[in-house]
């Protein structure tokens, strides 16, 4: 009996802390989300591994009204997760870049609850990342190609272009964390079929004009970890790029 009730203990506790690690990881969350705010627009957020983007727009009134983004963490317990976000740029107010917030949240099938900051709401799932999805993650410009036809390598540092993909949406966003600038940012829905990566603009920071512009590019993956595209972009030039997985 002793025996039963020792192996039925270590089975409660291995299950619980089985549990514990799979809430409390990031991918819990890693895909898009979408609520609405009070005055009727869109608001979507995407989570790819350790970094989190959002945006308020209407795709109908092609109007974009804020966006936000930067690193998340899970932490707290089972019974009482929390969400911690430290803004890497925020276009409300420049000043709160760096702060970091908490707040608890739930997660019931489907949708997300957020009880704190400017993710309060309840969220609707639009998609999940999984082993199918492969540009599903957090990733960074390293490479460009200039007006010479020459690739130059983008140094790492505090101005930085980063780009965040579910299983079917995207958003990037141009910005400096040193000075807590934000130049621009745009994001949408994409696909990928027969080696093309396309994107479907629904808002567009610098230019509203582009949503609903389709913007198609030959592309490639390389060891899962570089991704290079080349096309044309919403202004008509040229595009070569190469992104790497953010860590």
């Amino acid at each position: 009996m002793r025996k039963v009730l020792i192996f039925s203990s270590l089975i409660f506790v291995t299950t619980f802390l089985v549990s514990y690690t799979t809430l409390l990881t990031p991918s819990v969350l890693k895909g898009a989300w979408q609520t609405k705010n009070a005055e009727g627009n869109t608001v979507t957020m995407i989570c790819a591994d350790n970094y989190l983007m959002f945006s308020v727009y209407n795709s109908q009134t092609k109007t974009y009204t804020k966006s936000g983004g930067g690193t998340y963490k899970l932490e707290g317990t089972p019974t009482s997760p929390a969400m911690s976000f430290t803004r890497d740029f925020f276009t409300e107010d420049s000043t709160k870049v760096g702060q970091t917030l908490a707040s608890k949240f739930t997660l019931k099938g489907q949708d997300l609850t957020i009880d704190f900051g400017p993710l309060k709401g309840t969220w609707q799932r639009l998609d999940e990342a999984t082993e199918k999805t492969p540009m599903a993650a957090s990733w960074r410009i390293s490479q460009r190609e200039g007006t010479d036809g020459k690739m130059s390598v983008m140094q790492r540092g505090a101005r930085k272009t980063i780009k965040i993909l579910s299983g079917t949406r995207f958003q990037w966003a141009a910005i400096n964390t040193d000075t807590k600038q934000f130049f621009g940012t745009g994001g949408g829905n994409y696909t990928i079929k027969n080696g093309k990566y396309a994107e479907t603009i629904e808002f567009f920071s610098r230019d509203s004009k582009k949503v609903g512009t389709t913007l198609t590019f030959d592309y490639s993956l390389k060891d899962n970890r570089a991704w290079e595209h080349t096309g044309v972009s919403s202004t008509g030039t040229r595009v070569h790029e190469i992104w790497e997985k953010e860590e």
